[in-house]
């Protein structure tokens, strides 16, 4: 069972997941490249559950890593601290900001398995990375409870996804096992299970402050098992340019 998670990134998703895992009861390890002083104020906030490290250290003293950095970055995780251990991966490709990468841009490879092939001794897990950070932690909710949500995950190594499973329904959220990392393109940008389904219809003709109070202040929408099912199945694989270009229309 996990106690102690570690998260590699500390950004957005990285601090809603920290916020999720103290008030599970977890004990968490924070850390990103700009050192442990910079998240003073984020350990702070959590409490006495948190603590701040290196990259290395998380990796080293966690039960279970999560890597959200930014994709450009994958190959800065520190591959010999994370061997032998679950790693989730939330990063998902976009192109604007990581630069080309042709093997995703060419469907050849996901990027989970790009993550993977870095991360040759881990036990890479997707999940978390199609929910925005607002969203991922308002829509929390109890095992059992009417309005909760689900999330897909994916991965090569049973024994890891069952164990992310777990980290998710104590988190709040049920999971969907969409298959491989080599399936896990299901879930990334443009896809129908993608932020979209979790959010609630934008009202029309809003200012840029209007947008940003609207996007922090309105609850998500529950997304269940059965839908996250479908919407996953249904998808069909674009290359990384389509996908952004469908991201831009919507």
């Amino acid at each position: 069972m996990t106690k102690t998670l570690g998260l590699i990134g500390s950004g957005m998703i990285g601090g809603g997941l920290a916020r999720l895992a103290v008030a599970a009861g977890l004990d968490v390890v924070l850390s990103n490249s700009r050192g442990p002083e910079t998240l003073a104020g984020l350990v702070a906030e959590l409490g006495e559950h948190a603590r701040a490290a290196t990259p290395t250290e998380a990796a080293q003293v966690s039960d279970l890593v999560v890597a959200t950095i930014p994709l450009n970055a994958y190959r800065r995780l520190p591959a010999a601290a994370l061997a032998g251990k679950v790693v989730i991966d939330t990063m998902n490709y976009y192109p604007e900001r990581d630069n080309r990468i042709a093997e995703l841009d060419a469907g050849t490879l996901t990027s989970s398995a790009l993550v993977q092939r870095h991360l040759a001794d881990s036990h890479v897990v997707k999940a978390f990375n199609s929910i925005d950070f607002r969203r991922l932690f308002t829509s929390a909710r109890p095992a059992g409870a009417p309005d909760r949500s689900a999330l897909p995950i994916a991965g090569d190594d049973e024994a890891a996804k069952a164990e992310v499973t777990m980290l998710l329904d104590r988190l709040g959220y049920d999971a969907v096992d969409i298959g491989t990392l080599a399936e896990s393109w299901r879930s990334e940008p443009g896809t129908p299970v993608y932020v979209q389904p979790y959010l609630a219809a934008q009202p029309e003709g809003m200012s840029q402050d209007e947008m940003q109070r609207w996007f922090f202040e309105t609850p998500g929408v529950p997304v269940p098992a059965g839908r996250v099912k479908e919407l996953t199945g249904t998808a069909v694989r674009r290359s990384a340019s389509e996908a952004r270009a469908t991201l831009a229309r919507d």
